[in-house]
């Protein structure tokens, strides 16, 4: 399927967008190479930011989870703003200079070796600072990285296979988080056997699960700077300046919403809705170990079984994707998010009696927390589904640069919410329990994006950009 392309001449029939174009290919190899970067990046997302390293934070050892959770939501939150300021330039630089891949390969090693620096940070107080501004600068980066990996994308698939492709990709992330904590479990938090790497001295098993993170990153990054072929070079763009750059760049966002007004919106939708949708990873272990009192190894057994369902709801959402398309996956998905959330904060680790069974606190977090999982996954891969199907030929990179710039304009969000929500109710409730008050802060920003996305059109009735090349 080709669509007219009205910056061609008259008459020209030519792809107009980078999914329909010649530059893709979907064979098995290069979906593969392309999900295995998707499978080493849960070492950094499920590992570090989730349910281990963030827990490791938060702990009584850095000051008490209160504080804790509100500096890492603060590190998290500028770390946000550097994202939102550059991830664009740095996606249409890479695609206008045929460096995609290269770029891919430079922040994915930037990511590796923050994470591995994380090593350093010892469980005292005055360490904190360290810590929140390692994961705060690997997330920076780690960013960048995804720009130019949801980019090829469009390299990847076909427009018959995009949704399947995309949650493939999600649920691989998903299932090699579950290999990846099942190792961290039987290695360093709950050891099989004894080695000098077992040792919970200065919390030193902790800290060689970042060692191990870092490793399992880079080496499953590789195989996409292998398989995938590098994009051509346009000459005429890369001789901008990087501040020349962002005029270029206005003046194609200007360009988008005059020819393409639902992509923007999309993108404003999609941004709100996507920093709920982080925050519910981000936090989720922090939630488990603080209000619900789950210890590390319980915070993991959880990860694991959440990841398995998130996979499996990332795949079947993919396929859903292309039958009946990525608007009302992502809204459906939402609606069970905002359920489940509220469930969580309602219940609380209260106990419950309901038909004469006995309901604990941990029984709600790991059914509804589950069912969060459910719902994250093909929310997350039916948005850069979406996207990619709009994104005009050699343009998907900025694209995807400005998917990341509005996600991480609004970044401040659902962190900054999460931390007044705590904040207000620490003097109104018992200690200890007001971490638990930090979800009604994704919850307003889960079902704000849900507002903003209800009009806007699927990509099926939305038209491809036209963009002026310099």
């Amino acid at each position: 399927m080709h669509r007219m392309n009205s910056a061609s001449a008259p008459g020209a029939m030519q792809p107009a967008s980078e999914l329909e174009s010649g530059t893709r290919s979907s064979s098995k190899g290069r979906v593969l190479a392309w999900a295995s970067w998707d499978w080493g990046s849960a070492a950094f997302n499920a590992v570090m930011t989730t349910f281990v390293f963030t827990v490791y934070l938060t702990s009584k050892a850095f000051g008490g989870e209160d504080n804790a959770s509100a500096v890492l939501g603060a590190a998290l939150a500028v770390g946000g703003f550097a994202i939102a300021l550059l991830a664009p330039v740095t996606g249409q630089r890479s695609d206008a200079g045929g460096r995609r891949k290269l770029w891919l390969g430079v922040n994915s090693a930037a990511v590796a070796i923050l994470t591995a620096l994380c090593f350093f940070v010892f469980p005292r107080p005055e360490f904190l600072l360290l810590g929140v501004s390692l994961i705060a600068l690997g997330n920076v980066f780690f960013e960048f990285a995804g720009v130019n990996y949801n980019a090829m994308l469009a390299q990847v698939s076909t427009p018959q296979n995009i949704g399947k492709v995309s949650g493939f990709g999600w649920g691989a992330g998903y299932l090699g988080g579950i290999v990846a904590l099942l190792i961290v479990l039987q290695l360093f938090v709950q050891p099989a056997f004894d080695w000098f790497g077992s040792s919970t001295q200065d919390s030193l098993n902790i800290r060689l699960v970042a060692v191990f993170s870092a490793v399992w990153f880079f080496v499953f990054a590789l195989p996409v700077l292998f398989a995938v072929p590098e994009l051509p070079r346009d000459a005429q763009s890369t001789r901008l300046g990087f501040l020349a750059s962002y005029g270029l760049l206005f003046r194609r966002i200007k360009a988008i919403y005059a020819t393409s007004p639902h992509t923007i919106y999309f993108l404003l939708a999609s941004a709100v809705f996507r920093d709920g949708l982080a925050a519910v990873f981000t936090f989720g272990g922090v939630i488990a170990a603080g209000t619900f009192g789950f210890a590390l190894p319980q915070v993991i057994f959880f990860a694991i079984f959440g990841n398995v369902v998130a996979a499996v709801g990332a795949v079947i959402g993919g396929f859903l994707d292309d039958k009946v398309g990525p608007k009302a996956i992502i809204t459906g998905s939402l609606v069970g998010l905002l359920v489940a959330g509220t469930a969580i904060l309602v219940l609380g680790n209260g106990n419950y009696s309901f038909f004469g069974m006995r309901w604990a606190g941990t029984t709600t977090f790991w059914v509804f927390g589950l069912f969060l999982c459910l719902f994250v996954g093909p929310a997350q891969s039916s948005s850069r589904a979406y996207l990619a199907r709009l994104a005009p030929h050699g343009e998907s990179g900025e694209l995807f640069g400005l998917y990341a710039t509005t996600g991480r304009a609004v970044s401040f969000l659902a962190p900054a919410l999460f931390t007044l929500c705590i904040t207000l109710a620490t003097p109104l409730v018992p200690a200890g329990q007001a971490q638990r008050w930090g979800i009604l802060g994704i919850m307003v920003v889960l079902l704000a994006g849900l507002l903003v996305l209800l009009p806007v059109k699927s990509p099926a009735k939305a038209p491809i950009a036209v963009v002026p090349a310099t």
